[in-house]
């Protein structure tokens, strides 16, 4: 969906990044095409955008869920994210914040902006520019239909059922069975 020179963007996965040791790569895609970004984040950052899309809930809040909580309990909406620019090799990005009485724009990392819109399920933007410049089409990508983890147990849940359900139809037991496992210990308390 292109929106006002702004491209609504989905969160793809976390790859570990290739090029930068000890990093990851948050992939996003546009919701209505076959562009994607990639941007390297930090570990800490990675780890909170998984537990999310994996929907796991720590026994103790990360940063990200902290400060929803304080945005939810003062008000605070956050109704979008835009990813504004691309210079050096470095993403920024504004959150669009409201409460009762109004309405601002705060600097953030573009990783943590994500985590927060994860969390508040507000959507995520990029400009035409930052498009334009930092993201490539992966209609040419063969190999890449599914969204990009670094192995079965970083996958969502209900990606691993789905899976687990694809291998059971093809009679694939010995697949089936391992992400079977993957579910039974990401489900048992």
């Amino acid at each position: 969906m292109e929106m006002e020179g702004l491209v609504e963007l989905k969160v793809l996965g976390v790859s570990c990044s290739e090029v930068h040791s000890g990093a990851y790569a948050l992939i996003l895609e546009e919701l209505d095409g076959s562009r994607r970004v990639p941007i390297v984040i930090g570990a800490t950052e990675a780890q909170s955008i998984m537990v999310r899309l994996q929907e796991i809930i720590p026994v103790r809040p990360l940063t990200h869920d902290l400060m929803c909580s304080v945005f939810h309990a003062f008000g605070i909406e956050l109704s979008s994210v835009i990813i504004n620019e691309f210079k050096d090799g470095v993403f920024t990005s504004l959150l669009n914040i409201r409460n009762d009485q109004t309405e601002t724009k705060l600097d953030s990392r573009t990783s943590d902006a994500v985590a927060m819109a994860l969390r508040t399920g507000a959507r995520i933007y990029a400009t035409a520019q930052v498009m334009a410049i930092a993201s490539y089409d992966s209609s040419r990508d063969k190999d890449i239909d599914e969204p990009v983890h670094t192995r079965l147990e970083d996958m969502p849940i209900a990606r691993l059922k789905a899976m687990l359900q694809q291998h059971v139809d093809n009679e694939e037991y010995e697949q089936a069975a391992e992400i079977q496992k993957i579910i039974e210990s990401r489900t048992a308390k």
